[in-house]
């Protein structure tokens, strides 16, 4: 049995805050829970919520270290956001100069799904939770 009921969030350290705040609000359609800027630490903390309940924590620090995500590096690979129709996504992302990889078909599940990046280039993903392909 386990005690685990699910994710709650995943935690991003930006390197540009206000771009990276701009890119989860306006572009992908978080909703602000709340933010604070943390003096201590010259940090702002951005808590976003999505419509299933899942979060984002967008942290801001000062001179934070690159981190290599390509070619695959060890430790997370990518955060996948569930979407009804991939292309509609695609299309939506394209209007803000987002550029989507070709959509491929999961050779494991049949489901559609894209990657595209974030402001820092981090590897995210749209995948398509209701329709399969025939």
């Amino acid at each position: 049995m386990s005690v685990i009921l699910g994710f709650h969030h995943i935690a991003i350290i930006a390197s540009d805050y206000a771009k990276s705040k701009h890119f989860y609000v306006n572009i992908l359609g978080a909703k602000i829970l709340a933010e604070t800027y943390r003096s201590a630490r010259e940090s702002y903390k951005l808590d976003l919520a999505f419509p299933d309940g899942s979060q984002i924590e967008l942290f801001s620090f000062p001179n934070p270290p690159a981190r290599p995500s390509t070619p695959e590096s060890c430790g997370l690979r990518h955060l996948a956001f569930k979407v009804q129709n991939v292309e509609n996504a695609v299309t939506y992302l394209t209007q803000f100069n987002v550029e989507c990889e070709p959509i491929r078909v999961d050779e494991l599940t049949q489901k559609r799904f894209t990657f595209f990046r974030d402001p820092d280039n981090l590897p995210l993903e749209f995948y398509e939770i209701n329709k399969h392909l025939c």
